[in-house]
């Protein structure tokens, strides 16, 4: 295969679904009522990307109905480049429902009705490879794998050396319900060990590999180029070339927690794609993370590159001082501020 000029900063490829969020907190048997929104790993970066001033375009399958247009309709208007995503007339577009509290509570609920989606349905004859090589990124997650024996065949060209290939990042999105054949855990360690950039949090390489700690996640994982590991509230470390970085979280008043994995994402691959150094890359994934963690929904517009700029560019000893709040996107402090940054 021949290098393809890049047309598009980064290319996502996953299923999205319609999201129905509830009117109010309280189990699902409960909720009267429920707000329609968009979700998706994978569409969620693009949407972030693009809302944060780069290129992106999402690939992926919907069925042709209502739900499949919202989400066509609702993901492009971020500034997404939508024109790969096809229509499937023999399948629904997927649809879950989720509660209001925290996912990794107790009482979290969330019911998926995504079994024979559009979506499921992507496979390497289905989905138009130019479209995926002709990007500087492409972006994957572990979700993809699971949704059917054709997306994981998918995944593992994807994932496979080739010359030529885009940069290939790979979130691993471990979700254990979503492999009831327990194959998950070796599968996505096969994966991500294709990858050259890997996304993957302490909680996730514990519950799915049993290891425990930075070090030993890098032990497992020596292929990728660039592994990240997130920590939560410690912040993230990453592993390059040379000796690994570690960089503090910010301290922010949460409001939901959906999205903020992949807003992280989002942030860390625009700092790649602007060559910024390793720190300011993952300063930029928090800031995104931030702004998704201060709003409800599981897409959120990010803060103005400049604003994000300004505070990645903060002294260690300010960095540490930032609490973000709900507004804080659409402040602008001074590059020197060092106080707390949320709306009075």
């Amino acid at each position: 295969m021949q290098p393809t000029p890049a047309d598009v900063d980064v290319v996502c490829l996953g299923e999205s679904m319609v999201t129905f969020l509830p009117g109010r907190a309280g189990r699902l048997a409960d909720v009267p009522s429920f707000d329609r929104a968009i979700g998706g790993a994978e569409s969620n970066v693009a949407c972030a990307l693009a809302a944060a001033g780069h290129s992106a375009k999402w690939v992926s399958r919907v069925g042709a109905d209502g739900f499949g247009e919202h989400l066509v309709e609702a993901i492009g208007a971020y500034g997404v480049d939508v024109s790969a995503v096809r229509r499937d007339a023999s399948r629904p577009t997927g649809i879950y429902f989720r509660t209001a509290d925290d996912r990794e509570s107790a009482d979290h609920e969330v019911l998926y009705y995504r079994a024979g989606s559009a979506a499921s349905a992507m496979s390497p004859q289905t989905v138009p490879y130019e479209d995926l090589r002709a990007a500087r990124i492409l972006h994957l997650s572990g979700i993809t794998a699971a949704l059917s024996p054709d997306c994981l065949a998918l995944m593992r060209e994807l994932t496979a050396p080739a010359p030529g290939r885009p940069l290939v990042s790979f979130d691993v999105n471990y979700r254990p319900g979503l492999w009831r054949d327990g194959q998950g855990p070796e599968v996505l360690l096969d994966l991500a060990r294709g990858a050259d950039l890997v996304f993957v949090g302490e909680d996730e390489a514990a519950g799915a590999w049993g290891l425990h700690g930075a070090e030993a996640i890098r032990a497992a994982l020596p292929e990728p180029a660039t592994l990240v590991v997130k920590r939560g509230s410690e912040g993230a470390t990453v592993f390059t070339g040379g000796s690994p970085e570690s960089v503090p979280a910010l301290t922010v008043d949460v409001i939901a927690p959906v999205g903020a994995g992949d807003a992280f994402a989002a942030g860390f691959l625009s700092g790649t794609l602007r060559d910024l150094p390793v720190r300011d890359r993952v300063r930029h994934g928090h800031l995104m993370a931030a702004a998704a963690l201060t709003t409800p929904a599981d897409v959120t517009a990010p803060p103005a590159r400049a604003h994000a700029d300004r505070l990645a560019a903060l002294d260690d000893a300010a960095w540490g001082t930032l609490r973000l709040g709900p507004g804080w996107t659409t402040e602008t402090p001074a590059p020197e501020a060092a106080e707390e940054v949320r709306t009075p």
